[in-house]
């Protein structure tokens, strides 16, 4: 199987999972509570005193390495819970990696002796190349240290486990680029490159040719940059498949605008192009997996900088709906942006799902903290499935309400519509702006996410981190390719 890919975006996991080895096998036995005492019972004397010297009860991430009676490794049982975690055997390679030498995971290989499912052991292998993930490109002295490689559990779907690792790690990558490194240009030839993979069909609109091709308010965010703002654009699958379409953010940098953020709240806006880079890594998964829907991405690309052509509080812009917008705060400039995406998504042919992701508001870290999205819906049914869909796969995302009575606290006295709301409801105002630009008859779904990992877990490094993107996923399958 041949898992390498021409992009410089998407991470190469050969290193570290394997489908054939030379080197001697370890075996990894994924043992939960409740059948310790069964093979305690059945261990040899000295494996069985090598777990009760460490404490090993088979309890979630416990971890115990046995050895013979020459000291040579044979077993490694790892604690874990069942339902498997997509994120277990990310905690193994962790251990892993810390207890041993480079040295000696050169000259080894690890595999489960576990008789996992399909999914259970598509999920490990996912987990293990999760883990595997580091951002050093820019570092001098990167890290030499040998990775330990894993088996291809042998019932995993391996087409599927690569493609998830290979979207989320996508995402990851771009998200943590430096916005010196990562512009509107370089965002647009990282999508370029996603589509070029799946053989999609690719166009973008630049600079003032946004004007000519009737986006005002994508222009008018970006005109300040040097960089200059863009529609990026491509569609791949048979057109008569189900029509999914997927709109994302894709801010490089938001310093705030005139209305300039503080020096603490702009220091990770290198991550507002979130949302851009959760659709890329959907749609690589997408294309990947080959799904039977006929997908079209759209990607809304600006940098919202300070200069003498900077947009201003108090501006009235039109947008490409027709809707007049009276701008009461320049760092509210996502909803702007997106909203001409979301009109263009619903013109000509409608989809039969819509979906955007943007790093929109603080409201919803505020409500919800850094992990969950929170997420909207103009559909009862779409909003009970996407949450249960996250439960389920965990990636949660929780619904908050399209109150309709908020608006009023959106009303201008200049304009149809202000950018911004009177009242407290910062992440419903949001919502509620960007639903004013979709068709009434287009399923949609609005997702504002953080796309960040604050502190780091196994599997999950501080830094560009997927919120949403997977739930998304199982509700695609689940409404398209059952």
């Amino acid at each position: 199987m041949n898992t390498k890919t021409p992009s410089p975006y998407i991470t190469s996991f050969d290193a570290v999972i394997t489908k054939k080895t030379e080197n001697s096998i370890i075996t990894i036995r994924l043992v939960c509570s409740s059948e310790f005492d069964d093979i305690n019972t059945r261990a040899c004397a000295a494996h069985a005193r090598q777990m009760e010297q460490g404490g090993f009860t088979g309890k979630d991430k416990q971890f115990c390495v046995l050895r013979n009676d020459t000291g040579m490794v044979t077993d490694i049982y790892a604690g874990t819970a069942f339902p498997l975690s997509l994120y277990a055997l990310s905690c193994v390679f962790e251990k892993i990696r810390a207890e041993f030498s480079s040295n000696f995971l050169s000259s080894v290989s690890f595999a489960l002796s576990n008789d996992l499912n399909e999914d259970e052991s598509t999920k490990a292998a996912i987990g293990w190349m999760l883990a595997s993930y580091r951002f050093d490109v820019y570092k001098k002295d990167k890290s030499k240290s040998v990775l330990p490689v894993l088996v291809w559990p042998a019932k995993a779907h391996a087409v599927r486990a690569l493609a998830m690792a290979e979207g989320l790690c996508l995402l990851k990558t771009l998200i943590n680029m430096p916005p010196n490194i990562l512009g509107t240009d370089e965002l647009a030839d990282a999508a370029a490159h996603v589509a070029k993979l799946g053989k999609a069909q690719f166009s973008r609109i630049i600079d003032k040719d946004l004007i000519d091709k009737n986006f005002p308010m994508i222009y008018e965010v970006g005109k300040a940059s040097p960089r200059r703002p863009q529609i990026v654009e491509f569609s791949w699958g048979d057109s008569s498949h189900p029509a999914v379409t997927l709109v994302g953010k894709g801010i490089v940098f938001d310093t705030g605008g005139l209305d300039l953020k503080p020096p603490a709240f702009m220091l990770l806006m290198k991550k507002d192009m979130g949302g851009a880079a959760h659709v890329l890594g959907l749609a690589h998964i997408i294309m990947s997996l080959k799904l039977p829907v006929c997908l079209r991405v759209i990607l809304s690309v600006a940098e919202n900088a300070v200069g003498g052509a900077a947009f201003r509080p108090g501006d009235v812009i039109q947008s490409r709906k027709g809707l007049s917008v009276e701008v009461s705060d320049t760092d509210a400039e996502g909803r702007l942006v997106v909203g001409d995406a979301l009109t263009y998504a619903c013109e000509g042919e409608k989809p039969k799902l819509l979906v955007d992701f943007c790093t929109l508001t603080g409201s919803a870290r505020a409500a919800l903290g850094y992990d969950i999205p929170a997420f909207f819906s103009n559909r009862d049914a779409l909003q009970e499935s996407l949450k249960n869909h996250g439960a389920k796969c965990e990636d949660p995302v929780w619904p908050l309400p399209l109150h309709q009575p908020y608006l009023k606290e959106m009303n201008s006295s200049v304009a149809d519509i202000n950018n911004i709301g009177s009242g407290k409801a910062g992440a419903i105002h949001g919502a509620l702006f960007l639903q004013q630009f979709v068709d009434s008859g287009v399923d949609w779904i609005h997702l504002d996410c953080y796309a960040w990992e604050q502190s780091g877990k196994a599997g999950r490094p501080q830094g560009g981190a997927d919120t949403g993107l997977r739930s998304v996923l199982a509700l695609i399958e689940e409404k398209f390719c059952v």
